[in-house]
């Protein structure tokens, strides 16, 4: 017996065979392969489903151990070893990895997996239960993904002991490379896809479809660009451009963040999303470093409000006497909440490793799908082809029944029976045996009906499915239907904001303390608030742009508040510094960087902004009933809301605007009548006076319109007339124009002049406003329109308009006459 330890000899026939093999030839072939292993068995998607083989071996086998929406869920480790023993011959903690990131909606923009438990948090910060803990099951997304896969839509191949079957491909029904995106690295090579918003890709692959020869041009339209999972906003898309155009390219992704007062005495800024794969933990150490470093300024304190409720909420307080903006810059320039995002699309195509752009994707899985609808429609007519010749030959033996028993009786064996109704009826053998497998009870004369039926109802789908197989363009179309189908069922609003700028951030542009600089606030008549670097007037070149018809305008300072009054007669202090600012450069200057008020103030459902007012000057109220209130400014300093006048039952304020003694204050009513007069004829009142009589109204009319105009500076009064019982914003009649000098001064709470003459149909004013000339409009998503049209008498009729006006306005200061794109004109005007 050899002893422990030592080798035991060979066998007397053993020969000694050695073969010499050069280092550097094995290194090589050995690197070879495992290079190959990596690229195409674990790293690279495919660019026909998106998936790498784990993942589309995870999404086969638990759709084949029914582990559907609607059933329940079972734990991920019957998953994973499901997956590793029949499919995938790797680690358990790599499948584990990947089931995990496929239920994450932060990773993941539409989520394959429905998990139940513990799958980690978002960035990585909290690692996910094992697999024994947590729970799964396939999303209704993912069911998109294995949809028809058992009717030979795509190939299988062995498993890697060849006991199993596995799909080469998902027939992916929605376009999931585009929309889930990837990440991987291989050897030699890397992949980083975005995610994309599902409409948007499936109506650029649906224009794909229709026009093949589509360009990247007008494949963007439909695809701006990135929609990450969680949210965020996207600045400067340069680079996006050029990852669509050659599959490489990178852009700057921040966190969506807004500026509140989080105690009444501090502003604070509230981070509710933070840039792709960037979690709150890494922000939070990386704020702390830099306070701690005394590298960052004007930062008291940190706060994660974050919970299952309101999501994301990140509270970082700032020091009185420092600029939120500056601290916000100085963030985005030293912390995570701005990151950059390499996008390298390498993707499989017919086994290939290739880099592609926005159209070659969107082409690869269009191919794919109509190859898909086309082997599924040769499968399907193939079943209802067997089906008919199997009712074919059962309608045969129920016309011949009788004959057909008898022959069944005479015969000494089935095998006989069968031979003989093939040679009597002219059957097939398949027709015959399931003539006899079928039970007696299958042969009454409803069953005959019945099998009419559906040999009628096999003929229409066989011939529905041939004509599919048999035009290439109804084939598309069927293609980009169930497409369509899927995007109404299936999309979601983007939660990605796109930014056109050069991604640079701006660290000097804001200074971290505040300067108390005299400034304009602006409220456009889409509810866009801005503010001016000071407190001198726009200019005014006779140039347009959208957002630019102001319905409110207030002097300020820059570290001032100012009160945004409701229709509910409740003022709600704003400060100014938090309104974004208007380039000084801008020419002519726009509105449309500016932020809606409803990021600054809560209204009710049926309140609405009627106008801006400073805090230290006098405030002329209207309301609908005809009730005028000048307001003494004594507001409440610890207060942010309050009323500011006592509306009795079914009033509510109509306008709200800041007046001196010499302007004239002026009311249009719904009946067309006007009346002005001076403001100094209006005593102030506190807060809780309900106001005084304003104008005498007529029965069942009611007040549209209030403001206060300087009566030395040269001023129009626009009004369009309608139907009263038309729905508002609809059906609007004739638009004219009058000079408010031909309209005389009348005593307070008379009933005023008329102001426009009613024409056939039309019996109440829908619009009116009255300010300096030249008036402006705009459509109700701030496109500029041009009034042309003559002014006329003050009580005639206006001139018949052809596009729906939204909102008048002036400048700041008289001007020449713009010409922008012509609009609402009696002759040639367009809908807009």
């Amino acid at each position: 017996m050899a002893r422990r330890g030592s080798q035991a000899p060979p066998p007397p026939d053993f020969e000694e065979n050695i073969i010499d093999v050069d280092v550097s030839e094995e290194m090589r072939g050995s690197f070879l392969e495992y290079a190959y292993s990596v690229i195409y068995q674990r790293a690279l998607p495919d660019a026909r489903d998106g998936l790498k083989p784990v993942q589309r071996r995870i999404l086969y086998s638990m759709n084949e151990m029914g582990l559907r929406p609607e059933r329940g869920h079972v734990k991920c480790a019957r998953v994973v070893g499901e997956v590793m023993g029949k499919l995938h011959p790797h680690g358990d903690s790599a499948i584990y990895d990947a089931m995990v990131r496929m239920a994450q909606p932060w990773a993941m923009r539409m989520p394959l997996v429905d998990g139940h438990g513990n799958f980690g948090s978002l960035g990585g910060d909290d690692m996910p239960a094992a697999m024994r803990y947590t729970e799964s099951r396939l999303t209704r997304e993912a069911m998109l993904m294995v949809a028809s896969i058992d009717e030979d839509t795509v190939d299988f191949r062995p498993n890697y002991d060849g006991q199993e079957q596995e799909p080469e491909v998902l027939p992916a029904a929605f376009p999931n490379l585009l929309v889930n995106g990837s990440s991987g690295i291989a050897v030699g090579m890397a992949t980083n896809m975005a995610p994309h918003n599902l409409g948007e890709v499936i109506a650029a692959a649906r224009h794909l479809i229709d026009n093949p020869d589509a360009s990247l041009e007008e494949l963007m339209r439909f695809v701006p660009g990135p929609d990450l999972p969680t949210g965020g906003r996207i600045v400067g898309l340069d680079g996006i451009r050029d990852a669509y155009e050659r599959g490489r390219g990178t852009f700057r992704t921040r966190a969506t963040v807004h500026i509140e007062d989080v105690t009444p005495r501090r502003k604070g800024i509230v981070v509710t999303e933070l840039p792709y794969a960037v979690g709150p933990e890494r922000v939070k150490a990386k704020i702390k470093e830099l306070v701690n470093n005394k590298k960052i300024n004007g930062i008291s304190d940190l706060k994660d409000l974050t919970d299952r409720n309101v999501g994301l909420r990140l509270v970082i307080e700032v020091k009185n006497g420092f600029n939120p903006e500056g601290v916000l810059a100085e963030l985005y320039r030293l912390t995570p909440m701005e990151e950059s995002f390499g996008i390298n699309n390498v993707a499989l195509v017919d086994g290939q490793p290739r880099t592609l752009g926005l159209r070659d994707m969107l082409q690869v899985y269009v191919d794919h799908r109509i190859e898909v609808v086309r082997r599924r429609s040769a499968h399907r007519r193939k079943k209802r082809e067997d089906r008919l010749h199997l009712v074919d030959g059962l309608l045969v033996a129920l016309l011949n029944i009788d004959e057909v028993i008898q022959i069944i009786r005479d015969s000494d064996d089935a095998s006989q029976a069968k031979q003989r109704l093939m040679q009597i009826f002219e059957l097939s053998e398949i027709q015959a045996q399931y003539i006899l497998d079928t039970p007696l009870r299958r042969l009454t004369r409803y069953d005959r009906l019945e099998l009419e039926k559906e040999k009628e109802q096999l003929a229409k789908e066989i011939a529905r499915l041939t004509a599919i197989l048999e035009s290439e363009k109804k084939l598309r179309g069927v293609v980009s239907k169930e497409l369509g189908e899927v995007a109404k069922e299936f999309s979601t609003p983007r939660r990605t904001v796109l930014l056109e700028s050069s991604g640079q951030t701006a660290t000097a542009a804001v200074p971290l303390e505040v300067a108390d600089d005299p400034c304009l606030v602006l409220m456009s008549s889409t509810g866009l608030l801005a503010r001016t670097g000071s407190a001198e007037p726009l200019a005014d070149e006779g140039a347009r742009s959208p957002h630019d018809v102001l319905v409110s305008v207030v002097r300020a300072s820059a570290r001032a508040q100012l009160g945004v009054v409701t229709s509910a007669g409740r003022m709600i202090k704003v400060e100014v510094i938090d309104l974004p600012m208007l380039p000084a450069s801008a020419s002519p200057p726009s509105l449309a960087g500016g932020a809606p008020i409803t990021e600054y103030v809560d209204l009710d459902p049926d309140e609405k902004v009627v106008g801006l007012s400073s805090l230290d000057g006098s405030l002329a109220l209207g309301t609908a009933h005809g009730v005028v209130k000048r307001v003494v400014p004594d507001y409440p300093p610890n207060r942010d809301d309050f009323e500011v006048i006592t509306l009795k039952d079914g009033d509510q304020v109509v306008g709200a605007v800041t007046v001196a003694d010499e302007d004239d204050l002026v009311f249009i009513t719904s009946d067309a009548q006007l009346l002005h007069y001076s403001a100094s004829n209006v005593r102030p009142q506190g807060r809780a006076a309900g106001g005084m009589a304003g104008i005498k109204l007529a029965a069942g009319a009611t007040v549209i319109w209030f403001g206060a105009l300087d009566p030395d500076r040269e001023s129009r009064v626009v009004t369009i007339s309608g139907s009263s019982s038309a729905l508002p914003g609809t059906e609007q009649g004739a638009v004219k124009l009058a000079d408010y000098a031909d309209f005389p001064a009348k005593g307070r709470a008379t009933g005023g002049v008329r102001s426009h003459r009613f024409l056939k149909g039309e019996d109440a004013l829908i619009m009116a406003w009255a300010g300096p000339a030249p008036v402006r409009a705009a459509s109700s998503t701030g496109k500029p329109l041009l009034v042309d049209v003559e002014i006329g008498r003050r009580d005639g009729s206006g001139e018949r308009l052809t596009a729906e006006v939204a909102a008048f306005g002036g400048p700041l200061h008289p001007a020449p006459t713009p010409e922008p794109e012509q609009a609402p004109t009696p002759d040639d005007a367009s809908p807009q």
